[in-house]
């Protein structure tokens, strides 16, 4: 194992322990318990380091409770890397700790399952056929204790409840195409595609194409390029998220561009800290490094570039949500609300509790569904609080958790990515938003 996968002395010994963590805590903020915030966890890694305590199965739960949305690193005034301490811990429980043999077993499956869309196609095909019915049985069931021992029969009432809406036609959707600029060309960009993104949200991708287009980009999608490793990263398997990487910074070097644009804030994430994931690697560092200064979610590139193409109007009450890996990760937050206010009509609102996950965080709404449903419901409520007739946000694990937890209470909400509206605007055609 790695010295990089062990959590770093000189990270945990930057926590001075001030609780200002604390607030901005979704596991906190639900238990108020002080083993389960970011002050906590600091305190059993450092203890682990000393040889104070081992790697058991009460110190596996509280990790396993932290949904890694690093809100904490936003609200820290000593610039604790917690993100970074949270996949190191994991990498460390994953290599030290066994797991049951149905926890193991399960998250083998999803590892081995959501990465690879050949092998989602397979999987997705039931919920094609049988998907009305299999949710409204799922939506019956009452969720049950938190913990890593969830039953397994609870992890797969959640793929069920939580699985994308998926056609014939969506599940043998091709990729976008490379595209030329419309008008002058401002810059040369390479877009990510994605995995779920690709399969269950291909129009965000071609609304993605046809929007940094009319700003006079020229888009190249790499035809080669597959995950980017985020989940295995984010869930403790950094050697497989190093293979992953690897082979994004091939497809995508290949293309030579000015910028990688990605639509889904984890994956984005993930991308830009290719620097560090690869700095013990010395063939790959110096490019991993030159990678992730080329990564831009797509709303840092589009408010990068004046507006040129004309917006129509768009009436209606848009609430936007912060997707964690998005605004905390990524520190990106003033630029997709620049864009939707940039449409003529739109009324832009924010709801209470921003900076809380809404509980997706990846994998954990599968693998912690107790947990994931409570936070759930607590950020449907404060969206419909504002009473908004669309809701949007930069990830695709957010939609389909806020998606699933407002029809749980009756509410049937457009849940779109702000980059969808922006291309409603420009080819001035609201009904591309319908049923999202």
């Amino acid at each position: 194992m790695s010295v990089q996968d062990v959590p770093s002395t000189r990270l945990i010994e930057q926590c001075v322990h001030c609780g200002f963590c604390l607030p901005t805590c979704p596991t906190y903020a639900l238990w108020g318990e002080e083993m389960d915030s970011p002050r906590g966890r600091i305190y059993l890694m450092k203890a682990v380091s000393e040889q104070r305590m081992t790697i058991d199965a009460s110190y596996v739960q509280h990790f396993d409770a932290c949904l890694g949305c690093v809100g904490c690193v936003t609200s820290c005034p000593s610039g604790v890397q917690y993100g970074t301490l949270i996949e190191q811990a994991r990498a460390q429980i994953e290599h030290e700790h066994v797991r049951s043999p149905l926890d193991r077993l399960f998250r083998a499956a999803l590892l081995s399952l959501l990465p690879y869309r050949s092998r989602m196609r397979i999987a997705l095909l039931p919920m094609m056929l049988f998907g009305g019915l299999l949710k409204a049985i799922v939506r019956t069931r009452n969720v049950g204790d938190r913990g890593s021992d969830a039953r397994w029969t609870e992890r797969l009432a959640a793929l069920i409840r939580l699985a994308p809406p998926v056609s014939w036609a969506s599940l043998r959707a091709r990729k976008a195409t490379d595209a030329p600029a419309i008008g002058e060309e401002r810059l040369k960009v390479a877009v990510l595609t994605g995995c779920v993104q690709q399969l269950a949200f291909s129009h965000v991708n071609a609304a993605t194409v046809r929007v940094l287009q009319a700003e006079g980009c020229a888009v190249t999608v790499p035809s080669d390029q597959a995950c980017c490793g985020a989940l295995a990263l984010h869930a403790g398997y950094p050697d497989r998220a190093r293979a992953f990487a690897r082979d994004a910074i091939k497809a995508f070097d290949r293309a030579k561009v000015d910028r990688i644009v990605v639509n889904a804030a984890g994956c984005g994430s993930a991308m830009k800290e290719y620097g560090h994931l690869l700095a013990d690697d010395p063939m790959w560092a110096d490019r991993a490094r030159a990678f992730s200064a080329k990564v831009r979610d797509v709303s840092e590139v589009l408010a990068d570039l004046p507006p040129r193409a004309p917006r129509h109007p768009i009436a209606a009450r848009v609430a936007y949500h912060d997707a964690c890996h998005l605004a905390h990760g990524q520190q990106v937050r003033a630029q997709p609300r620049q864009l939707l206010q940039g449409i003529p009509g739109l009324e832009l609102v924010t709801p209470a509790e921003p900076e809380l996950c809404c509980g997706s965080a990846g994998i954990y709404n599968l693998v912690q569904p107790a947990t994931a449903a409570e936070l759930g419901a607590r950020k449907v409520r404060n969206l419909a609080a504002v009473t908004p007739d669309i809701i949007a946000t930069g990830n695709p694990g957010c939609t389909l958790q806020i998606v699933a937890a407002a029809r749980d209470r009756g509410w049937e909400w457009s849940v779109v990515h702000p980059v969808e509206l922006l291309d409603a605007s420009i080819r001035g055609d609201i009904a591309l938003l319908k049923h999202r």
